[in-house]
């Protein structure tokens, strides 16, 4: 899925707008602008991957950004991974189809996990699972609904189902800038041997060396790169030390 450690850019869409969420709050909201911009921009400064994000169908159901979706990838010449708003096999396999590298499944793998087995048998190793967590427990619906899921636990699941990787989302430390809790991290890594990509919190690249070492194999960064905490070649140059 990744050739070495990636540092990917988060694209996350709202009302057509580039915003990054505090604890995937809405009203907690910073905008920076088009997403297509955004996306070139990154692209530009040397990212291997794009993370793509509809808030607005992952908190209402439907793909509400899905133009905008559309144009970043028409505009860009990298991989790109897309969640929010995909329900169905068929959604995910019109994605797949049409230039989307990987299909992202949060509240649809958590409420029918069979649809993980349906798309892996058609498009293998293109479906990342979403587990995103608070206090220990995976939450979907734009993070708003416990699920009393363990993260690792049901990472092993989904890796059983033929998921191609693990998404794994601290929600309790996201867009907040202040670090990352390894440990959490760790537990997934340990427990399936399918990629793990890591989001929430950095705010530093000391915080993705220690993702890094937590067993992660990429790193999805939003406000940190947004902000200008530090630029994608400044993180890479890090990693290669």
């Amino acid at each position: 899925m990744f050739e070495g450690f990636e540092v990917i850019p988060a694209v996350d869409v709202q009302e057509g707008k580039v915003v990054q969420l505090v604890g995937g709050e809405r009203g907690s909201e910073t905008a920076y602008g088009d997403p297509v911009e955004a996306a070139e921009r990154w692209v530009a400064a040397g990212a291997r991957t794009l993370h793509l994000v509809d808030l607005d169908g992952a908190f209402e159901g439907e793909r509400e950004n899905a133009r905008a979706i559309e144009r970043i990838v028409e505009a860009v010449d990298v991989p790109v991974q897309l969640g929010g708003g995909i329900r169905t096999a068929a959604d995910a396999r019109s994605l797949l189809d049409s230039g989307v590298e990987r299909v992202i499944l949060g509240t649809a793998a958590v409420e029918n996990p069979d649809l993980v087995d349906e798309i892996s048998e058609t498009h293998p190793e293109r479906v990342l699972v979403s587990l995103d967590a608070s206090d220990g427990e995976v939450v979907v619906a734009g993070w708003t609904e416990g699920t009393g899921l363990n993260p690792a636990e049901a990472a092993v699941e989904y890796a059983e189902r033929g998921a191609g990787g693990i998404l794994f989302t601290d929600v309790d430390v996201e867009g907040r800038l202040e670090g990352v809790e390894a440990e959490r991290v760790r537990r997934i890594t340990e427990a399936v041997s399918i990629p793990v990509v890591a989001s929430g919190g950095v705010g530093t690249i000391d915080d993705i060396r220690t993702l890094r070492g937590a067993g992660a194999d990429a790193v999805v960064v939003g406000s940190a790169l947004y902000e200008g905490r530090f630029t994608l070649a400044d993180a890479r140059a890090a990693l290669d030390e």
